[in-house]
């Protein structure tokens, strides 16, 4: 075997471990994420929903800081903290905010089939501000799996659509930028140094709005259940810091617009979890599109 074709080969090799392991994480991760919708539920319940949206930021951005203190990272460089500030304003500020909001009104789990748009909206991002350029089998699949997520969204809300909807659209639009933006960004820093930075340059402009919400309702707050806050932290610790951690790291070994597929099993964990912890109903039809999202997740993986 000649030397070139030796190296050929060890790239091939490496290229598919990395895909592995970019799958594996991102599994992980999509599993964190997957109960964001009903603990924000539960947590927006007792709590006002701009302090638990912009709250649970602040929260994860002092942990963030902290993390980057233990681990001495090095400033980013210039010509990286445009992108750290679209990540802060697609996944610190605006998803959470506008979720939050949707939240008041829309059972977790109807939320939870319209985020199963958020990977075609995310491979849009990744080719409008990357340089991915999927096939167009990969377009295939991705329409082909959003369609059934909108369609399972139609059939749940009775062929139309709730008015807290259009919140719950322009958090997809806003946390796929964020997605996108992170992910390319983790190929040349280490992924979870982009969410903490992130979290730590929203810091700032979340401490006056927080304190404004919260000062006046701090009796009130003080009588929300120990369930609320326990909602509270899971989001601020989990859905805010350490499932980026695993995110971003997927995304930067597999790919955005690919490991980004893997969120289209997301509103069915949400679906489980919204079952589990809000006590809403998973009726029998989930499981057929579960199973039909989940073929076109793995027929999407194998086209390039």
């Amino acid at each position: 075997m000649s030397l070139s074709s030796s190296h050929t080969r060890q790239i091939s090799v490496t290229r598919l471990h990395n895909d592995r392991r970019g799958l594996m994480l991102g599994l992980v991760a999509v599993a964190m994420f997957s109960l964001t919708l009903p603990f924000t539920r539960m947590a927006v319940a007792e709590l006002d929903a701009t302090f638990e949206a912009l709250g649970r930021a602040l929260a994860a951005a002092c942990l963030a800081a902290l993390w980057l203190w233990i681990k001495k990272a090095p400033l980013p460089r210039r010509e990286q903290w445009l992108p750290l500030g679209l990540v802060a304003t697609g996944c610190v500020v605006g998803f959470p905010w506008l979720t939050s909001l949707a939240m008041r009104s829309l059972p977790a789990s109807h939320g939870a089939v319209l985020v199963g748009i958020l990977p075609l909206a995310t491979a849009v991002f990744a080719v409008l501000r990357g340089k991915e350029r999927p096939s167009t089998g990969f377009w295939l699949m991705a329409l082909a799996g959003s369609t059934l997520v909108v369609g399972f969204a139609l059939r749940q809300g009775g062929g139309s659509l709730h008015q807290a909807d259009l919140l719950m659209f322009g958090a997809v639009l806003l946390g796929a930028l964020g997605y996108a933006e992170g992910g390319r960004l983790a190929q040349s820093m280490p992924g979870a140094q982009v969410i903490c930075w992130a979290l730590v340059l929203a810091a700032p402009f979340l401490l006056l709005p927080v304190l404004s919400v919260a000062w006046p309702q701090r009796a009130l707050m003080a009588q929300a259940s120990s369930q609320a806050w326990l909602a509270f932290a899971y989001i601020s610790v989990f859905s805010m810091l350490i499932g980026f951690f695993f995110w971003y790291r997927a995304m930067a070994l597999g790919g955005v617009a690919r490991v980004g597929q893997v969120q289209l099993l997301q509103p069915f964990l949400t679906l489980l979890g919204a079952a589990l912890l809000l006590g809403e109903e998973l009726t029998p039809d989930s499981a057929l599109f579960a199973a039909a999202v989940i073929a076109v997740v793995a027929i999407g993986r194998k086209l390039k």
